[in-house]
């Protein structure tokens, strides 16, 4: 990631000669100011020239011999000896230069990040895949005596301290989604009771049920745990699994020496987790004028500009493997939606614009003429009044980009915690196709093994797959790919003991990407 360097310390303003040349220091010093970044050659500041309409500047970036154009910026006042310090207008103004150099120098190497999907072209060529793979698309009829369900797990509400998503909204992002249980881990607090107050019953077809997330688990009780001891990782396991309750290991990035015994299972994907490694869309994301310049590719995009973040989570999958070789353990989606990431900019004070998160932090304050006016929307409007939001992680993006399939004797709460017990489970990245209809099973002659079965190995034992797209199989055995094939349907003879799970890739835009993973079926020897 870029990273602009002043030569020294603190209360720095950039300047520049309207003859071109380049000046910079703090009161009473000149040099020339050079932003360093990683891997390239340093970037320079230039001014050329005073623009017709007085002492306003035209700045740009010079990075590698190229120039980037930044918006125009009052000139500050010549340097001086002085002691007295320069205005505040010409310290915002000077903070609103960098910011707008941050958000074109972040633009300039995001080689390995998914900031370097977020672009208009991308996206369009991703959109178009996406769509024509539902010309393609077929419906299954599912064998066996199971419905398939969607679930979205790991969903926080405004019970968290980190969320304002209220349950109606939350519904209704589920059911544009096509799930139809929501599976909540609420941050717990001293002044409610996670279990008797949350979110539980059906509500609107969908299932609610609810849960915490908390010392590293995700964990849905059957009972209030209110004024109980958790102690240690495995004592607070053993107190719910032994009240009939689920537990998985949450965030698994953080715990990959954790060996609980007992558990549900564990996390094979988190969408925070995936988003903590984009760097440079997490700078971007923080930088309010960035945004305010995507703002029209992510409403054209909004789908595609979240999902941009996916990739194969090759740890989690390592690590999953490695505790499924001593007891299965159920891998699941962590969805980990709060609807809390975008910016809101509200008109304050007659020409200014006051930046907030969407938990109401205050972000910067800005003139109004500094942000485009393509973005704002003044008519009508009065003092404290929104003139501009986006929502980069609203819930029905979060839900639809990953979701958890069980496979369902009826659509109730005891149901769904059998089918998590047992591994009847498999996890689909929904945003790229519907995965309805996805099927991973053993036979043997007429019988029939569900995914997460535990079988004794026989030479007439046979893997059998199926989705409604043409994919590309990989079938792995103890974490190691064994087969690959390609087609709607994959039949496989198993060779030996060992513990069986199938990948689904689809091809979008010319990347292969991963869209379905199952849970295994365990054959002993």
């Amino acid at each position: 990631m870029m990273k602009m360097t002043p030569p020294d310390s603190s209360h720095r303003l950039w300047r520049c000669d309207e003859s071109g040349g380049t000046r910079s220091g703090n009161l009473g010093e000149s040099r020339t100011p050079k932003l360093r970044t990683e891997g390239q050659a340093p970037a320079v500041l230039k001014c050329f020239g005073a623009s017709p309409s007085g002492p306003l500047l035209t700045f740009r970036v010079m990075i590698s011999g190229r120039h980037a154009c930044v918006p125009r910026c009052h000139e500050s006042p010549p340097l001086s000896n002085s002691p007295k310090p320069p205005p505040m207008r010409y310290l915002k103004n000077a903070r609103f230069v960098l910011g707008m150099l941050m958000a074109v120098l972040l633009t300039k190497d995001a080689r390995s990040d998914a900031f370097a999907k977020l672009q208009m072209k991308k996206l369009e060529a991703v959109h178009r895949a996406v769509e024509a793979l539902k010309e393609d698309w077929r419906a299954l009829p599912r064998s066996g005596p199971f419905q398939e369900h969607r679930a979205n797990i790991h969903v926080h509400s405004l019970w968290s301290h980190d969320s304002r998503g209220r349950i109606d909204e939350i519904v209704a992002a589920a059911k544009a989604t096509g799930t139809s249980v929501l599976m909540f881990n609420e941050h717990p607090a001293d002044h409610y009771d996670f279990f008797t107050q949350g979110h539980q019953g059906i509500q609107d077809g969908v299932l609610l049920i609810p849960g915490a997330e908390s010392q590293g688990f995700l964990a849905f009780p059957t009972m209030s745990l209110k004024g109980l001891k958790n102690g240690t990782p495995q004592e607070f396991s053993d107190l719910v699994r032994s009240r009939g309750g689920l537990m998985f290991v949450s965030h698994l990035e953080e715990r990959m020496d954790w060996n609980i015994q007992g558990l549900t299972g564990v996390e094979i994907y988190n969408t925070h987790a995936d988003f903590k490694d984009e760097k440079k869309m997490i700078e971007s994301l923080r930088n309010p004028l960035w945004i305010l310049r995507a703002s029209e590719m992510v409403r054209k995009y909004p789908q595609e500009s979240y999902s941009a973040l996916q990739d194969y989570p090759t740890d989690y999958l390592k690590r999953w493997d490695e505790l499924c070789a001593t007891a299965p353990h159920t891998g699941v989606a962590a969805n980990d939606a709060h609807q809390n990431v975008g910016m809101i900019a509200r008109w304050v004070e007659g020409d200014k614009a006051r930046v907030e998160d969407p938990l109401g932090k205050v972000l910067v304050e800005l003139p109004l003429a500094t942000i485009p006016s393509n973005v704002l929307n003044r008519e009508g409007k009065a003092l404290g009044d929104e003139l501009f939001r986006l929502q980069f992680d609203p819930y029905e993006n979060s839900l639809r980009h990953v979701g958890t399939h069980l496979l369902l004797t009826e659509l109730t709460d005891k149901s769904v915690r059998e089918s998590l017990e047992a591994g009847r489970v498999f996890v689909a990245f929904d945003w790229l196709a519907d995965s309805k209809g996805f099927d991973f099973a053993a036979s043997d002659g007429d019988k029939r093994f569900e995914m997460g079965s535990q079988l004794e190995f026989a030479k007439t034992l046979v893997l059998n797959a199926q989705a409604p797209l043409p994919v590309h199989w990989r079938v792995l055995k103890n974490g190691n790919v064994i087969e690959e094939s390609a087609g709607r349907t994959l039949a496989f003879p198993i060779p030996q003991a060992g513990n069986y799970r199938v990948e689904a890739w689809l091809d979008i835009a010319g990347e292969q990407m991963l869209w379905i993973l199952s849970n295994p079926i365990y054959i002993a020897p």
